[in-house]
């Protein structure tokens, strides 16, 4: 069976996968933690996901650290829904994509 990630919200820009980590670990020992971060600049935009090693943490987790500050914001933290739960993002366009065709 998978691991259930945990969706964190709402994180403050200062926020990094340790400190993310350390705040988890108050509930259970955390497999993993990660802040997403922008791709171009680095700086992180404002959420993560946690893994923790014991599946029965994870609505600990969510029912102990939901609403709690971490580094001066309130988090929202909830269980993540896979990726195939996600709705399609559509471009728009007649071809299904925002290029233009050449014609030569």
């Amino acid at each position: 069976m998978d691991k259930q990630n945990l969706f964190v919200g709402s994180l403050a820009y200062t926020t990094n996968d340790d400190s993310l980590k350390a705040f988890f670990e108050t509930v259970g020992e955390v497999e993993s933690a990660r802040v997403i971060s922008d791709r171009d600049s680095g700086r992180s935009k404002g959420f993560g996901f946690v893994t923790m090693v014991n599946a029965d943490d994870n609505q600990k987790a969510v029912d102990q650290l939901n609403g709690k500050e971490l580094d001066g914001r309130a988090i929202n933290v909830s269980l993540a829904r896979p990726k195939e739960d996600r709705p399609k993002r559509d471009f728009g366009g007649d071809n299904g994509g925002s290029f233009r065709q050449r014609s030569w």
